[in-house]
């Protein structure tokens, strides 16, 4: 079926050779392809400006009358509308964590003009491969960590009769919670479903000791030996060659014995020399760990007590009711971690103070006061908390998890977002800011870190931690520098006109990728400030007259609170959309209340 690789080679995964070509087989557009140029969408949905093009498919993201973002999957050639269809079929009867849920098929249908194509959800973030090109090696437990993912996927498939056939740091994407989703379904079919003659390309993916000078011939060995090659690269920085590959131990020394050993088993040029199942590779991974500790979740089971080490002593304190998946992030304060709700069967976050703030009762204290300020703002665009909980001092709350990672995060791996793009996204905060301010609650730490995305890309609000409620606490210093108001880094009272400001300086964020005062340290910040120095030099107008009253250093003649913010906001919006040619977002949103409930920025 595939052209015959005639001789092992290595393929380069951090960075592409000179003459070797792209990296990555997804390609990304922002203009809609002419195979879909006629489709009508059902009413109130729309389509998403963002595409991706890849071997014989196309994924266009569409934004249903529920205001989710989906992914609309389609085969550009005419003649693979029933390999489309088989895929389709398949995948909706696949149940496994890092398979993307299937919604629905819609068959072609010349009344409508729409169809062939399926949806399934949207997947943010970047393949592996990406990942590793932009951050570079990765370490063995981060390794081990995507093994666990992919692998148990393929032994999910082998379970069922199935392969994968296209095993890559490509076919891997992560989101930026770290979950990790299979794409190249195309490929995870029976021969039959297959047009006579397509097989993935072997430049985006390594090729068994099977393979060479044969055709492509998916095998559960195969894909045993992909998913080697796979972390044999995340720890090397490019693909084995077949049947040619040296011992791991001598290309990445350090590594230890047991893993760089059943590594190199499973990578074996005889099929029958590698592991029996996918499921034996893992558990060989698992077992070369030596200084992996295992927490049975009661006191007894730890020496001496308390185990030291924030994830060896929150997966103590939380056994019997989390299994604790992956770190997410860390603060000054403490720590947010991905983890499993045994309870629910359902992922959360959970945010933990680290043990040294643990001790201090304020700490805890405002800790618990942050957990019940949110709690109390039922809002679409603020995170909602789901619980409170402690053990010794070990103390914790959980909430949604925002799969989608955050505002700091996305401009970080993506570059500034244009103005339509965060049109709605930006409104979406100001809207729940504004439920906040009703209340008389500041947040006081708003910045592109605080504000999350969720799995249907909807901006929300975080971290209260420093929130002010009328009359408590109303001088605190405490904050962001790159982000807070002269007030603020002054240690003055500070009002809604405080967040105001912060939001004002988030936008400039997302639009240019840079705060508005730069990020040197707070006394700089604040002398430029205080100067009046933001400009607002190249931004149109009304979009510049509105940050420049938001970043206004005089309280008093900025927005008063969120609500008023949020009215020129939606004025400045159309005024900036109409001038751009585009329709006002408003009109609709009033005339939808399911949009109103949420709103979608583009990208997440």
């Amino acid at each position: 079926m595939a052209t015959p690789t005639p001789t092992p080679r290595r393929t380069p995964v951090f960075s592409a050779a000179v003459g070797a070509g792209p990296v990555s087989p997804y390609r990304v557009s922002t203009t809609l392809p002419s195979h879909l140029a006629d489709w009508q969408l059902p009413p109130e949905w729309r389509w998403g400006g963002e595409g991706v093009w890849t071997e014989f498919r196309h994924y266009q993201e569409v934004v249903d009358a529920l205001g989710r973002s989906l992914s609309l999957v389609t085969a550009p050639d005419a003649a693979h509308h029933e390999w489309l269809a088989a895929e389709a079929r398949a995948l909706a009867h696949r149940g496994h964590p890092s398979v993307p849920t299937t919604y629905h098929y819609w068959s072609s249908y010349q009344a409508n003009h729409r169809g062939p194509g399926y949806l399934r959800r949207w997947i943010g973030g970047e393949t592996v491969g990406g990942r590793l090109r932009r951050l570079g090696g990765e370490d063995v437990p981060y390794v081990l960590q995507v093994a666990r993912s992919v692998g148990s996927t393929l032994a999910y498939l082998h379970d069922a009769g199935a392969t994968h056939g296209a095993v890559s740091l490509e076919a891997a994407w992560v989101n930026p919670t770290g979950r990790l989703f299979m794409l190249g379904w195309q490929w995870a079919l029976p021969r039959a479903d297959i047009p006579f003659g397509l097989a993935p390309d072997r430049a985006f993916m390594p090729a068994p000791p099977e393979w060479i000078n044969r055709e492509w011939e998916p095998t559960p060995a195969t894909d045993q030996w992909q998913l080697a090659a796979s972390c044999f690269a995340m720890l090397v920085g490019e693909y084995p060659a077949a049947g040619a590959m040296p011992p791991l131990a001598l290309v990445r020394p350090g590594i230890p014995t047991g893993i760089a050993a059943n590594i190199d088993r499973a990578l074996s040029a005889n099929p029958d020399d590698r592991f029996p199942t996918v499921s034996a590779f893992l558990r060989a991974l698992d077992r070369g760990v030596a200084s992996r500790t295992v927490i049975l979740g009661h006191d007894e089971s730890v020496p001496g007590g308390v185990p030291e080490g924030e994830e060896a002593r929150l997966r103590w304190a939380t056994a019997d009711d989390y299994e604790v998946i992956a770190a997410l992030g860390s603060g000054t304060f403490g720590s947010v971690w991905r983890v499993r709700d045994l309870t629910l069967e359902r992922e959360v976050a959970l945010k933990m103070l680290h043990p040294h703030v643990a001790r201090d009762d304020q700490s805890v204290a405002r800790f618990r006061r942050e957990a019940r300020l949110a709690a109390q703002l039922a809002h679409p665009s603020i995170v909602p908390i789901y619980d409170w909980d402690g053990r010794g001092d070990v103390v914790w709350y959980t909430m949604e998890l925002a799969e989608g990672g955050s505002v700091a995060e996305l401009i970080k791996r993506d570059g500034p977002r244009s103005f339509a793009e965060v049109t709605l996204a930006i409104a979406a905060i100001l809207d729940g800011l504004a439920a906040a301010h009703a209340v008389g609650i500041v947040h006081r730490d708003l910045k592109p870190e605080n504000i999350l995305i969720d799995r249907y890309r909807r901006w929300r609000i975080t971290d209260f931690g420093i929130a002010n409620v009328s009359g408590v606490d109303r001088s605190s210093g405490t904050g962001t520098p790159a982000f807070s108001s002269p007030e603020q880094l002054l240690g003055e009272p500070q009002t809604a006109a405080a967040d105001c400001f912060a939001v004002a300086a988030i936008v400039v964020f997302v639009l240019t990728g840079h705060p508005p005062f730069g990020d040197a340290d707070g006394a700089q910040i604040l002398a430029r400030e205080l100067a009046g120095s933001f400009t607002a030099e190249g931004y149109p107008e009304p979009l510049a007259s509105w940050l420049r009253r938001g970043l206004n250093p005089d309280p008093d003649k900025r927005f008063a609170d969120a609500g008023e913010m949020l009215a020129e906001w939606r004025t400045i919006s159309d005024a900036t959309l109409a001038r751009d040619g585009r329709r006002s977002f408003w009109k609709r949103l009033l005339g939808n209340p399911a949009e109103r409930d949420a709103f979608i920025t583009r990208r997440g």
